[in-house]
């Protein structure tokens, strides 16, 4: 069975499902009090969690400047002291965090500012090189986002830098983007068996970028395993966008949704998780899901998916029966 696949143009070769990092971060406060982290964490459980990836066959790793005001490239590069060579690691930029408050306080799209980030997360993460560097501004206009090529094109040449993407959910952002950067190798967008964009992928295919899947499993919810969650965490007091919790747990009709797909998803013996998961590896040969994990047990059981591989063809489709309500008509590429 496959277990690896491409980044995009740049040729880089990572495992099919990547370890999201930005729960391992710890607490991120905005204003007003608005968690942007996922609550307390144990350091050392994270690292041993990115121990365990590793030796699952996990070789993508996926940070950002932010996530924990510096605190998930902080613990990454501890965990992968020695082991530096064996893995591919993304991080992001274009939010400002303070490190001593561990505050969130602005967006900073600059040029300039992107070289100065970039300094920052390779002191934190003990590294040289970052394997591919995101904009991490979803909503940005596509014309502020190209001001940033040459800088990023630089930044490659440098050594800095072995490819670089955008982590937007806005497909004619995504495409101008890549078709003005030599060196864009992905697109980082929110993807699940819930959330599927089609024109994104018609994106992908047009102009060979990876896909990388964050929010793969639904912030939680497509585990089944729903809680209360605490206040520090971000689906304790939910932003707009993040429809699938309020006040802290599932919503009930997402949850009966859940329920609607269960059976498919488990059909060969997969967890709720590995099935979503598998939907996703099943979805386009493009996509690299980034679960989040921040405990060995979540480890296990996110990449015991590598084990399964793609959901199977039947089991797709009757995911996609019963979920045809949600899906758009196809994009043309």
């Amino acid at each position: 069975m496959t277990t690896t696949r491409t980044l995009g143009r740049s040729g880089i070769e990572v495992s099919a499902l990547g370890m999201g990092c930005w729960a391992i971060g710890g607490p991120l406060w905005g204003d007003g009090g608005q968690p942007f982290g996922w609550g307390e964490v144990d350091d050392d459980e994270s690292v041993r969690t990115i121990h365990r990836a590793l030796d699952l066959g996990v070789t993508l790793f996926d940070t950002a400047s932010n996530y924990g005001a510096g605190h998930s490239e902080r613990i990454l590069g501890r965990a992968l002291a020695g082991r530096r060579d064996d893995v591919v690691v993304a991080t992001k930029f274009g939010n400002v965090s303070d490190e001593a408050t561990r505050r969130w306080t602005s967006v900073d799209h600059s040029p300039a500012y992107a070289a100065v980030s970039l300094e920052e997360s390779l002191r934190r993460l003990g590294t040289d090189h970052v394997d591919l560097y995101q904009l991490h501004i979803n909503d940005l206009p596509a014309s502020a986002a190209l001001d940033l090529v040459d800088t990023l094109e630089g930044l490659v040449t440098q050594g800095k830098i072995r490819a670089y993407g955008w982590s937007t959910d806005n497909p004619a952002s995504a495409r101008a983007f890549a078709e003005a950067g030599p060196h864009c190798a992905a697109v980082q967008h929110d993807e699940s068996v819930f959330k599927d964009n089609r024109e994104m992928f018609a994106v992908c295919d047009a102009l060979d970028l990876a896909s990388l899947n964050r929010g793969p499993l639904a912030m939680g919810l497509l585990t089944g395993k729903s809680r209360t969650v605490g206040a520090d965490d971000v689906r304790g007091r939910a932003p707009e966008w993040l429809v699938w919790f309020r006040d802290g747990r599932p919503t009930p009709e997402w949850s009966a949704r859940l329920e609607l797909i269960r059976a498919a998803l488990t059909a060969d013996g997969r967890t709720l998780a590995q099935g979503a998961l598998g939907w996703l590896l099943a979805r386009s040969p493009r996509t690299l899901p980034i679960p989040g994990c921040r405990t060995v047990a979540q480890a296990e059981e996110n990449f015991g998916t590598l084990a399964y591989g793609p959901l199977p063809a039947d089991a797709f489709a009757e995911v996609e029966r019963l979920l045809a309500d949600l899906r758009g008509a196809p994009a043309d590429a």
